[in-house]
């Protein structure tokens, strides 16, 4: 089993709010990987909570990464809702968890063992699974995706209508019950030769600048490394004189990571 692993901020001089993180049992019986997006809230905006997102998915992908590698038999959603369950507990007694802006990330999560490979991803992260016949498939939350724009023009709106509600999308915060929402499945581990966990700001490679699909970002990652992907990204950020139309408002720069395994 080979793995890599990169994670770099948006800007050096913020805390990365993404976690990345790989478990090895010492069986040595297959592995787990998990990626988290921490969701930036807007600078105006109160969070009713006392901790940082960075806190937050620190809190919850360590949660992750012991639940997914030392309970081989609960199901990921399940170890989803427990790790929640525990970072919501952490910090319950001081902060208001129902605030829609309470500290919060999507999720990838993969685990493997001698016969399967499990999967789980909530909102827009992704997961590439590489077949051994050389075929990527993305698995994708595409419930934001699909969301008209008009529906997405204020922090207001999407925090009334559309986060972590029905018709909506879903990320990971306070309710362990979201763990319900997330995609999810399971492959035979002969039909996986390698997996990639991406958070939005290494997707955009793909999604953003349009410079590949799938198949062609996870080529890159195994030719020329994570960390080569992550610093086209950079520079197309930098040199594209349309990137702040190309990328709708949002920041020019995220943080971006990625987690890479050749099983």
């Amino acid at each position: 089993m080979r793995t890599e692993l990169v994670s770099e901020p948006g800007d050096p001089l913020r805390p990365n709010e993404d976690f990345a993180g790989i478990g090895v049992p010492a069986s040595g019986q297959g592995a787990s990987l998990v990626a988290l997006d921490g969701v930036t809230p807007p600078r105006e905006s109160g969070t009713g909570c006392l901790h940082s997102v960075p806190w937050y998915t620190a809190r919850l992908g360590g949660a992750l990464t012991e639940l997914t590698v030392s309970l081989p038999d609960v199901p990921l959603a399940e170890a989803l809702a427990r790790a929640i369950a525990r970072t919501s507990a952490a910090h319950a007694g001081t902060c208001d968890l129902s605030h829609p802006r309470t500290p919060q990330a999507t999720v990838v999560l993969a685990r493997w063992s001698a016969r399967s490979v499990e999967y789980l991803v909530l909102s827009d992260s992704a997961l590439l699974v590489q077949s051994p016949h050389g075929t990527v498939t993305a698995v994708l939350d595409d419930r934001l995706a699909r969301l008209p724009r008009a529906a997405l023009a204020t922090d207001e709106m999407i925090d009334a209508h559309l986060r972590n509600k029905e018709g909506g999308f879903f990320t990971a915060a306070a309710d362990p019950s979201v763990a319900d929402r997330a995609v999810t499945g399971s492959l035979p581990r002969e039909e996986v030769t390698a997996l990639a966990a991406l958070t939005d700001g290494a997707t955009r490679w793909v999604e953003t600048f349009r410079e590949g699909d799938w198949a062609d970002c996870l080529g890159l990652i195994q030719k020329e490394g994570a960390q080569a992907l992550v610093a086209r990204v950079r520079s197309l950020e930098r040199t594209d004189a349309h990137a702040r139309t190309h990328l709708g408002g949002s920041k020019t720069h995220d943080d971006a990571t990625v987690v890479y395994a050749e099983l």
